[in-house]
């Protein structure tokens, strides 16, 4: 039996069910966790190795994916929290102006900042639910949501707390915090700049005014969102201090907000809703069990050396490494970026690409960006397609060439800078 044919089938299949979740109407973290399991069970069966050893590397595997599914956990609960409160109000509160150019780069620019702060899925939710209090016309409505899409990947590309996948990176060791974000700054914000500037040439006129529908800010609103922000914040730095694993910090953020808003709030029973219970109950646990299929059936490609045999035949197909990094951004408007990433991690060994290499560097500005192209190459281009009821083909049309302009002009800045 040839194992590494019979694992390549599963996951084509598995992927394809993941893919048309929609059609099918079967949730993605079912199909991604049943591959998980099918694929060690065919490599503890194939005979290929030891019991011992199979143990062995799921041990190893699952410990460090562990650290990932904690912090994603952990950050969820703080995010939800917030919201929880009507926090992130604060900060969309502020916009005032009218003017639909003025109003799209401010959308821009609020959304990629507070992507790197808190996530690009959650910070595309903000951002549309403030469009909707925003903009009555629909086609308004769209364009923007679509802006926040890039916006919000092009954000989280240069933080390691901002996507998934730099998070992945970042835990992983092959990224550190500051020198990701010094390297990527400048590409991220150009891979925004250029689709704003595009898409400024067809925006005339101003909005129409919409009714007052704002909330009431929640009981000490404001003081969760500075310390949920700064909890955020603060875990780089407690990885740099301490050389510990970022998801205790994080977690450690999390009980901090965890006491306080049980002191604010008490035995009152009408703040009930208010209090961590609650925020855990929000969590998307199914993504984080999404991650954890996914990245397992992506690790038993590793333990039997298919992501070997695939590093060795790019090197020797294609060679040059910025065309094989720009080729797995676009095919991440394709194939959900977390395994893509997962894939490279194992592909590519940390004796031969140490820290902070550009492979990784620029790896994770292709990977968090070029999943703009497509509306279903991301989680922030899927929830905004979801919120929005905006089509595949609409996308495609209106969007996917703005979007691929911005993600070539990052690669190209990248370049001339690095």
């Amino acid at each position: 039996m040839n194992i590494e044919l019979v694992l390549i089938v599963l996951f084509v299949i598995g992927y394809a069910l993941i893919a048309f979740e929609h059609p099918l109407k079967i949730n993605k973290t079912a199909p991604a966790l049943l591959l998980a399991v099918l694929s060690w069970a065919v490599y503890a069966l194939s005979g290929v190795s030891t019991t011992e050893q199979v143990h062995g590397q799921l041990a190893h595997h699952m410990s460090d994916i562990s650290e990932i599914l904690f912090f994603l956990m952990g950050a969820m609960t703080i995010v939800e929290l917030v919201a929880l409160h009507n926090g992130f109000d604060h900060i969309t509160q502020a916009i005032k102006t009218t003017n639909k150019r003025k109003l799209l780069c401010l959308i821009g620019f609020v959304t990629f900042f507070l992507s790197s702060i808190l996530d690009n899925l959650t910070t595309a939710i903000v951002m549309v639910s403030l469009l909707r209090k925003l903009l009555n016309d629909r086609n308004d409505r769209m364009i923007f949501a679509a802006m926040v899409i890039i916006a919000a990947n092009a954000g989280g590309a240069w933080s390691p707390i901002g996507d998934v996948t730099t998070t992945m990176l970042w835990i992983g060791g092959q990224v550190s915090s500051l020198h990701l974000m010094r390297e990527l700054l400048l590409p991220s914000l150009v891979c925004l700049i250029v689709p704003l500037c595009y898409q400024s040439l067809f925006l005339k006129g101003d909005i129409e005014a919409t009714p007052d529908t704002k909330q009431l800010p929640e009981p000490k609103s404001l003081p969760v969102l500075i310390l949920g922000i700064l909890s955020l914040l603060s875990v780089p730095l407690f990885k740099a201090i301490t050389h510990l694993p970022p998801y205790l910090g994080i977690l450690g953020g999390m009980s901090i907000l965890w006491i306080y808003t049980e002191l604010v709030h008490g035995k009152d029973q009408n703040r009930d809703h208010l209090k961590i219970n609650n925020a855990l109950m929000r969590i998307d646990l199914s993504s984080v069990l999404f991650f954890l299929g996914i990245l397992l059936a992506v690790a038993s490609f590793e333990a039997v050396g298919i992501l070997h045999h695939a590093a060795t035949f790019l090197q020797n197909q294609i060679g040059n490494q910025t065309l094989i990094v720009t080729s797995l951004g676009i095919l991440s408007a394709i194939i959900d970026n977390v395994p893509l990433t997962a894939a490279v991690q194992g592909m590519y060994d940390l004796s031969n690409f140490p820290t902070d290499h550009s492979l990784w560097v620029s790896l994770a500005y292709a990977v968090g960006t070029g999943g703009s192209i497509l509306i279903i190459g991301s989680a922030a281009g899927v929830v905004v397609m979801g919120m929005e009821n905006i089509s595949f083909g609409w996308y495609l049309r209106h969007v996917s060439f703005t979007a691929l302009l911005g993600y070539l002009a990052g690669i190209a800045c990248y370049i001339i800078t690095g």
